[in-house]
């Protein structure tokens, strides 16, 4: 069965188109992808304004002609923070379908934690034991964590790269006081609800997903993507406290020069790297190791389990 999964993220709109085989793991056959920015297309009442609307729709229905020129049969379509928590979230949802007759489903924090720790786990395999897993979006971070395919806990904070790049450094390069002010709040935000996954134990393995993530651990020395998706990839802790204060002093254009940030998310690689910090440090863990599946796999894999091409 060939499936296409659209993707209504936070930064970026995403049509994956992927070949389910039994017994196999999702293959994917095609990839296409927009920036939208979602998360900094509101205005002050929190509503996405008319631009984003208009190039989220576009994007939707290019989607289904990329889709149906490569042969899915089914389409699936998902929305996460950024949709999920704008005030006009129904409207937008109703311009699109209106549009372009597809159907977006929003997905709650939690559901985006818990397909996330379902594609790391199945990715990383039961050999893993308990696992915890970290998921930096444009909107949100998703934590969850447990010895199973379901997770024993699974949160949603609204702690992602682009939201707090547009709430903390809209007007230019911040001040100590603007990164002190924003490294307590996320510190804060997620211990609040620490005990949910500490309570727990120790995790025997901790992963992290996300572009955030992949362009920290590439700053921080990880293997390019080039080299494959197979090539083991971690986030050092101690390297990435140690370049923190270097990322904040860079402009703009010297963080595009790092290696794995892109012109599109320059701006979100400092507040960015706050948040994969404090979880390192909020939950003792010295490294987190970068798994290429993420959100994405998870819906998919949810599916097709579903349809009874990955049980048996």
């Amino acid at each position: 069965m060939r499936l296409g999964v659209l993707d209504i993220g936070s930064n970026t709109g995403h049509l994956l188109v992927v070949d389910a085989h039994g017994g196999a793991a999702p293959l994917p056959a095609f990839s296409y992808k927009e920036p939208l920015r979602l998360a900094e297309h509101l205005d002050e009442q929190g509503a996405v304004h008319r631009a984003g609307i208009d190039a989220l729709t576009a994007f939707v229905a290019e989607a289904v002609v990329v889709a149906e020129d490569k042969g899915c049969e089914e389409m699936l379509g998902f929305a996460t923070s950024a949709v999920r928590d704008a005030v006009n979230c129904d409207d937008v949802l109703e311009h699109v379908h209106g549009e372009t007759d597809v159907t977006i489903e929003v997905l709650a924090g939690e559901d985006e934690a818990r397909l996330t720790f379902l594609a790391v786990r199945r990715w990383f395999g039961w050999s893993a034991g308990r696992l915890a897993v970290f998921d930096i979006g444009g909107g949100s971070l998703e934590i969850a964590g447990g010895q199973n395919e379901s997770p024993d806990v699974a949160w949603s904070v609204p702690l992602g790269a682009a939201r707090l790049a547009r709430e903390f450094f809209a007007g230019g390069a911040p001040s100590d006081d603007d990164v002190r002010q924003l490294r307590r709040r996320i510190r804060a935000e997620i211990a609040r609800d620490a005990g949910n996954l500490l309570r727990g134990g120790r995790p025997d393995r901790a992963a992290a997903t996300s572009k955030t993530f992949r362009s920290l651990a590439r700053i921080c020395g990880a293997a390019p993507s080039q080299d494959g998706p197979l090539v083991p990839r971690t986030l050092p802790r101690d390297e990435l406290s140690k370049r923190i204060p270097e990322l904040i002093r860079m402009s703009r254009d010297e963080l595009v020069e790092l290696p794995g940030v892109s012109v599109d998310r320059a701006h979100q690689i400092v507040p960015g790297a706050l948040v994969a910090e404090a979880c390192m440090d909020i939950f003792d863990l010295d490294e987190l190791e970068i798994c290429p599946w993420a959100l994405r796999e998870g819906v998919i894999l949810e599916r097709f389990d579903h349809l009874g091409f990955l049980g048996g």
